[in-house]
């Protein structure tokens, strides 16, 4: 039996100090900072001495070379578990870990009421069109009161697309704050599931869309959601509806939003997340009147920070004393973890404590 510690390597930096903290109180973990110090090349052969891996979430903050696909995976023959940083990762390759017998795990959930909060944050300040008076006001064009008549928020019907954590937490706090009719469209999640979570499920996104005064997109990229709402999606929404994303940029079409925007087919919006992170100056959505931009920072507070990172120490800890760790993007892998595992540090693993 090896009774070495596991090395989890990371690179530069973490998102909190939560999860040095936490991972400090298991003697069974090693941490190791990697830094670009001495290139790529070096950082790269000291996390091949890695069991563990705590991925950057955001793919225009991780280095490509870091980012964890066959090629990578080629270089880490002792990787046996990556964690992302976040409830997203756009910086793994599932499948490239599957064929590698490699676990992913992320943080789902963890951050759930910091971007549920952002996105209802959203809602309130695009109907009462707060970016559009702050603009003219600024500009000491904002005489007439009434250029700038708003909604309330108040009774109105909102499509979520995608009800997982971040989902649910939105439709109970639109329900018990504002009394929303709230529908939601997620094919992985059945009716009386959706029903549980607060929400009235439908099957036909174009359907749903034509109902809503507000869309708010809280699903994973993944390459069935990719550019999901582009040109005929935005078309389908109600006219004078507003769109808020704060789930993963790629989702929706940037151009065809702009377009629907342009042209007052959509009234507002508000943005997260970007297609490249963060934008160029000069995109024309950041300059647009009716839209409200963020720097992907829906889910970055202190609390969220704590949590997720917590959430991860906490899973690379269940890992190394021999149990897999809840929030499993691909179970199908566990079998040959289960292998790699044993052969490697010389115990078993289980789905029990």
């Amino acid at each position: 039996m090896s009774n070495e510690r596991f090395r989890i390597g990371y690179l530069i930096k973490v998102p909190h100090q939560s999860f040095l903290e936490t991972a400090a109180k298991d003697p069974a973990l090693e941490l190791v900072r990697l830094t670009l110090d001495e290139g790529e090349n070096a950082a790269l052969a000291q996390l091949a001495t890695c069991q563990g891996y705590y991925v950057r979430a955001s793919r225009d903050e991780l280095p490509k070379p870091f980012h964890v696909n066959d090629t990578l995976l080629a270089r880490l023959p002792n990787l046996l578990m990556a964690a992302s940083q976040g409830a997203g990762y756009d910086t793994i390759e599932p499948a490239a870990c599957t064929r590698a017998g490699v676990l992913l795990v992320n943080q789902a959930g963890g951050n759930a009421e910091a971007v549920a909060e952002h996105a209802v944050g959203m809602m309130l300040a695009l109907l009462k069109r707060f970016p559009e008076c702050h603009a003219a006001m600024r500009e000491g064009r904002a005489q007439r009161r009434e250029e700038f008549m708003g909604r309330n928020l108040l009774g109105k019907t909102v499509g979520l697309i995608g009800i997982g954590n971040v989902g649910t937490r939105t439709a109970a706090i639109l329900h018990a704050a504002f009394q929303c009719r709230v529908l939601a469209y997620d094919p992985y999640v059945d009716a009386a599931t959706v029903a549980d979570r607060g929400a009235e499920k439908c099957d036909d996104l174009a359907a749903m869309l034509a109902q809503c005064d507000i869309v708010s997109i809280h699903c994973p990229l993944t390459p069935e959601s990719r550019a999901m709402m582009a040109a005929d999606g935005f078309a389908a929404m109600k006219p004078g509806s507003v769109l808020v994303t704060t789930a993963r940029g790629s989702i929706h079409d940037e151009g065809a939003l702009l377009a629907a925007l342009q042209s007052g087919h959509i009234a507002a919006a508000g943005l997260d997340v970007w297609e490249q992170e963060p934008p160029p100056a000069d995109h024309p959505l950041l300059s647009h009147p009716a839209v409200i931009c963020t720097q992907h920072t829906a889910g970055v507070t202190h609390e969220s920070r704590a949590m997720i990172t917590r959430i991860a120490a906490e899973a690379f800890s269940a890992f190394a004393a021999g149990r897999f760790p809840p929030r499993i993007i691909n179970p199908e892998v566990k079998a040959r973890v289960a292998e790699r595992y044993r052969a490697a540090l010389g115990r078993d693993i289980t789905d029990h404590a």
